[in-house]
């Protein structure tokens, strides 16, 4: 099933997609949706990001490909960091360049959506907590990242997290394939079997710090190729049976 988030006459409403038709869904996000007998063609509706996290938590150095071209040891324990809701953008929309930066980074990665609230979820729980997967793109000012030594602002800009197109619920989380392409080129390729740390023990040790909400994301890291891009290029995120995630690159002010 393909959950999506879109606009229509100026409102947010959520579906399900079918080939090329959305069907609407009324309810609360994720826990009692039920559906209506109103269709919408794909190409008459506005797709937005697909939930509303209350918060982003993103793995760092988690795919053993990019602790190789990073040069860094593979690490003892999960690395996470916090994305503000804030940052949210969904397919189509503009990634800002900020002033502030010289430097910004595409990360292409799989994003886990969480369906239900949890708290010490242990691993052999933790896929009952998922309700699907995603693009996700974790933009990042490695300028910033460096000079900072906390990520907080390198990864927290407006802009900075887009995800999309839609939520795939049937998806074998231990092999999903993704890809990043800037300006139509293949700049990282990667799958979830090359995971330091999988899906369900990300879950697990994020858990056993702060309660997951219903929406919330696992950014679950990115694998080698991520690289720089400019004001005028046009990124995509594409993973295996979910679709493709386009955002293009914009000056700080323009539109």
């Amino acid at each position: 099933m393909r959950y999506v988030r879109f606009s229509t006459n100026g409102k947010s409403e959520y579906g399900v997609l079918n080939d090329h038709t959305v069907q609407k869904y009324e309810g609360k996000p994720f826990k009692y949706l039920e559906p209506t007998n109103e269709f919408y063609p794909l190409e008459k509706i506005k797709l937005l990001a697909p939930c509303e996290p209350s918060k982003i938590i993103a793995m760092g150095l988690n795919y053993h490909s990019h602790a190789k071209e990073m040069d860094l040891p593979l690490p003892n324990s999960p690395l996470t960091f916090l994305k503000p809701s804030t940052s949210v953008i969904g397919p189509g929309e503009s990634i800002v360049y900020p002033d502030s930066s010289s430097r910004v980074d595409y990360e292409g990665e799989v994003a886990v959506v969480i369906k239900k609230a949890g708290w010490r979820i242990s691993k052999e729980d933790a896929m009952d907590y998922v309700l699907g997967y995603s693009c996700f793109n974790d933009v990042t000012a490695r300028d910033l990242q460096r000079a900072d030594l906390q990520w907080t602002r390198a990864k927290g800009f407006d802009t900075f997290a887009a995800i999309g197109p839609w939520i795939e619920t049937d998806l074998d989380p231990s092999d999903i394939g993704i890809e990043t392409y800037l300006n139509g080129k293949l700049k990282q390729k990667g799958n979830t079997g090359d995971l330091i740390y999988t899906i369900p023990e990300i879950i697990n040790f994020i858990s056993n710090v702060m309660t997951l909400l219903p929406g919330d994301i696992i950014a679950t890291g990115t694998p080698s190729g991520i690289g720089p891009m400019y004001p005028g290029d046009v990124v995509e995120v594409k993973i295996d049976s979910v679709g493709t995630l386009k955002n293009k690159v914009i000056n700080n002010g323009c539109q």
